[in-house]
């Protein structure tokens, strides 16, 4: 798995996604920051994260979006598959490469901290669940992001369908409003991803949002090595 962390590690510098994801990411939080909260004269970061729930499921795509795809596409699928390594290693290896870098981008949350602590106080448990409330959100949407990228060799054709597919996560509560049944509504509202996220930003720490979160990147991984052990022998 080192090998396959260090190497997607490699390509995401070197192929520039790195740099535009981290970009990205530092201009929208950065106006987010300065907007709702130096420009409110406020010290709570929650605005930032509420704000950057939707950006991210427009970001995320774009560093899941070549990790298997273009493996494929170049015909080095198989040669990957057929080394010495197991399909686990493969996937946790990819996967942990793209939440690495993530972890990257978010952790600007403290530099905005220590900005506030100079001007005032920090309320640092709020800010400390915003953050794992992101990391938790983080590590599940990469986990789908992957696996759409194992489904087709088309890069563009990966980052539409991973976005089309988070948004379509995020309009779970508006799915759930929109039915009648109580039993239906409630099931879907039960899988929703924002309210479980707002949950955070808000303060409130839910441990079976943490197993939600954590369970789906389990879920969407274990779809990815099933698609990858098909190809293997396929």
């Amino acid at each position: 798995m080192g090998a396959i962390y260090r190497r997607e590690m490699n390509a995401f510098f070197i192929s520039g996604v790195a740099y535009v994801f981290l970009f990205v990411f530092y201009l929208l939080s950065g106006y987010f920051f300065y907007a709702g909260v130096i420009g409110s004269g406020r010290t709570d970061t929650s605005p930032i994260f509420s704000n950057m729930f939707i950006i991210i499921l427009f970001l995320i795509p774009i560093l899941t979006m070549r990790l298997l795809s273009e493996e494929k596409k170049n015909k080095t699928d198989q040669g990957l598959l057929t080394a010495p390594v197991g399909l686990w290693d493969i996937v946790l290896g990819k996967y942990f490469a793209a939440l690495t870098l993530f972890v990257i981008a978010e952790s600007v949350i403290f530099i905005y901290a220590g900005i506030l602590a100079y001007l005032g106080d920090v309320v640092w448990t709020t800010l400390l669940g915003n953050y794992f409330a992101m990391l938790f959100l983080g590590s599940a949407f990469i986990a789908v992001g992957l696996f759409i990228s194992s489904l087709t060799e088309n890069q563009m054709a990966s980052a539409v369908a991973s976005m089309l597919a988070l948004f379509v996560l995020y309009l779970f509560d508006s799915f759930a409003v929109n039915i009648s049944n109580e039993y239906v509504s409630k099931a879907i509202t039960s899988l929703s991803f924002y309210s479980r996220y707002v949950e955070f930003t808000q303060g409130i720490f839910s441990l079976p949002s943490v197993v939600f979160f954590l369970s789906t990147a389990f879920l969407f991984n274990f779809f990815t090595v099933r698609v990858l052990d098909k190809r293997r022998w396929g």
